[in-house]
């Protein structure tokens, strides 16, 4: 019979998991309390949750909501990075975090459902974040609509440069 705090506490990871975008695993052991807090902080303010998880629990809450294969990412120390818009903000500040102390590792992620190795995981840091995103595609559709807008200007423009030069030959003549 499963202690009743256990059970609440695999509901609340359910929850988390279940509203996040992306959960970004990582091992923490070597950082102190101040490095923990300091990431806490940045990742709070790329709209992320730091969270020391039990990997049993984790691995149930997950399994419930029918995420499978996390179980070789949850051994050992396990602290998860609940991304509740923009996981690729969550990895890029991981990332840059490990370039900074060189004592976090990543173990693995899941975005959309679904799990992604430590490499995957990185080239998701790569990725252009979603802001950047929206940009480019914003650029793509509005960069044509300029084009056809200078064209369809061109023609009345040109027509008017006709008129003026018939005006001119005939006020000439």
């Amino acid at each position: 019979m499963p202690r009743p705090e256990k059970v609440t506490e695999v509901e609340q990871l359910e929850t988390r998991l279940r509203r996040a975008a992306g959960v970004i695993l990582t091992d923490f052991r070597g950082l102190t309390v101040a490095e923990i807090s300091a990431l806490r902080g940045k990742l709070r303010g790329a709209g992320a949750e730091y969270r020391v998880v039990k990997n049993r629990l984790f691995g149930i809450a997950s399994k419930a909501l029918g995420i499978e294969g996390l179980g070789p990412y949850l051994e050992g120390p396990t602290a998860a990075a609940f991304a509740s818009r923009d996981p690729v903000a969550a990895a890029k500040v991981i990332q840059e975090f490990i370039r900074q102390t060189r004592k976090l590792v990543v173990k693995g992620s899941v975005v959309a459902g679904r799990v992604y190795d430590e490499t995957q995981t990185k080239t998701l840091a790569e990725l252009p974040g979603r802001q950047e995103l929206l940009a480019r595609v914003v650029g793509g559709v509005a960069a044509p609509l300029a084009g056809l807008a200078v064209v369809l200007a061109g023609v009345p423009r040109k027509l008017v440069y006709a008129l003026d030069q018939i005006r001119q030959q005939r006020s000439a003549a």
